[in-house]
């Protein structure tokens, strides 16, 4: 199951799912270092994106995590991109 992105205003803006705070990373694990805390109702910019942590949010679980920075990570599991698979380039090296 996924989330639908619902009223996106574009393309490489994608909200968070409804209800939750999202942890930014340093790099694509939970185990990474916790950046900061997205509040509720945040919607992100999707730089690129990468495989890493395998995690289970409100929009499916999924091993692919969202770049929205240099150097910070939230997981595709709690990001509304209507899909279960890449909606951005991947992220290089």
């Amino acid at each position: 199951m996924f989330c639908s992105p619902g009223g996106r205003t574009s393309v490489t803006n994608y909200p968070l799912a409804p209800g939750y705070q999202v942890n930014v990373r340093r790099g694509p694990s939970t185990d990474s270092e916790l950046i900061k805390v997205l509040p509720q109702g945040t919607s992100v910019q999707i730089r690129c994106q990468t495989r890493g942590e395998t995690v289970s949010g409100p929009c499916g679980t999924t091993d692919v995590w969202d770049s929205i920075a240099p150097g910070q990570y939230v997981s595709d599991a709690y990001v509304k991109t209507g899909t279960s698979g890449f909606v951005a380039v991947r992220c290089a090296g």
